[in-house]
């Protein structure tokens, strides 16, 4: 039999009421109550889950300075004039010395913040190495449950770490400037393996277009598109071999089903250029994700992480939360230090004396 959800107390049964009836304040306070794991949060959690699935996940994630707050204003915007919802979540860097965070995408998008079809919070990485703070799934089910049509997700711009990401979205957008540099260095960097969609942005800066030519030529070997109908033997006729750049760009224009090429559009969201293409083309890579059943698939794989992401938590706390094990801890290090010991001889006795933590009733 499935686990049977924690009981909702009197306290959080009106709080749920309130949600149910779309009051803006009683959304803020479940966020911040499973953004912080506040008492009952899991129980909320669970009488919240079986609405989830229904709105989109939009992954915006590049450089620093690439207009990413920007370009998720313009498709905000965008979207509330379809008569859509949208819910953001902005991810901001959290201090190493202090622990604090600025919160400035929440100032950035001053222009949408007061739509009462928008609804915008900032989320500290709390010291997460993937772009995204730790509790980003969660405040995004939250807000999936409320009924939001398009969910948001921008996050820091840390370069090679940000591939989170990829994991917590549907669709990722990866968002790039001209003056990104050499393109190549964004291949090293992960972000071609994590991108379904490019968005050159500031477009109307010189070296725009080099950009987004590198992109699609990069695209197009790693497709394998140059080498598409071109034949495998000797005698071959350079003529019949694609330019691998115009293939790329020629396979991202269309529907696809069985292979998703991504497109790389030009945008100048400063001045809501580029804004339409880029919808057209989310659109276009969603129906690609239910026609190929990758949909599913990537919603499960986000689960499944979930689900080891809290007990990795929960056996943490358990484990490295009790006294008797960290007195264990500081009596074995004199005979490491010693040598009579080994980190790897105390590592198997905890797992032993945790297994016995772990299966203990907790009241």
């Amino acid at each position: 039999m499935p686990p049977v959800a924690p009981p909702l107390t009197p306290v959080l049964e009106r709080l749920l009421a309130d949600f149910d009836a779309r009051k803006p304040a009683a959304l803020a306070r479940v966020v911040s109550m499973v953004e912080n794991q506040r008492d009952g949060f899991d129980a909320l959690l669970a009488a919240l889950h079986p609405r989830i699935g229904r709105a989109r996940r939009i992954g915006i994630t590049g450089p620093p300075g690439a207009g990413k707050s920007t370009l998720t204003t313009r498709l905000t915007r965008a979207y509330r004039e379809a008569g859509l919802t949208v819910g953001i979540v902005a991810v901001d860097p959290t201090s190493p010395f202090t622990g604090g965070a600025l919160l400035g995408d929440r100032i950035r998008m001053e222009e949408v913040a007061l739509d009462p079809g928008v609804f915008i919070r900032s989320l500290a990485t709390r010291g997460s190495l993937g772009g995204l703070s730790s509790s980003t799934r969660v405040v995004a089910d939250v807000l999936d449950a409320f009924g939001f049509d398009r969910i948001l997700l921008e996050t820091v711009g840390v370069g090679q770490s940000e591939l989170d990401i990829a994991r917590a979205a549907e669709s990722t957008l990866v968002v790039l400037v001209p003056e990104s540099g050499d393109s190549i260095q964004t291949l090293k960097a992960g972000l071609m393996e994590i991108a379904d969609l490019f968005a050159v942005n500031k477009a109307d800066r010189p070296g725009a277009d080099r950009v987004r030519n590198d992109i699609e030529l990069m695209l197009g070997m790693r497709s394998g598109l140059a080498l598409t109908h071109a034949p495998a033997h000797h005698g071959v006729d350079l003529g019949t071999i694609n330019n691998p750049g115009r293939a790329a760009r020629a396979a991202a224009t269309g529907e696809q089903e069985e292979h998703w090429v991504p497109p790389v559009l030009r945008t100048v969201a400063s001045k809501g250029e580029g804004i339409a293409e880029l919808i057209d083309a989310l659109d276009r890579h969603f129906r690609y994700l239910g026609a190929s059943g990758e949909l599913t698939r990537r919603r499960r794989a986000r689960w499944r992480e979930q689900i080891l992401e809290v007990a990795e938590q929960r056996l943490r706390r358990r484990v490295w939360g009790d006294a008797g094990i960290q007195a264990f801890i500081e009596a074995a290090l004199p005979d490491v230090e010693a040598g009579t010991s080994t980190p790897f001889g105390i590592a198997d006795e905890l797992l032993r004396r945790g297994a016995g933590i772990l299966t203990r009733t907790v009241t």
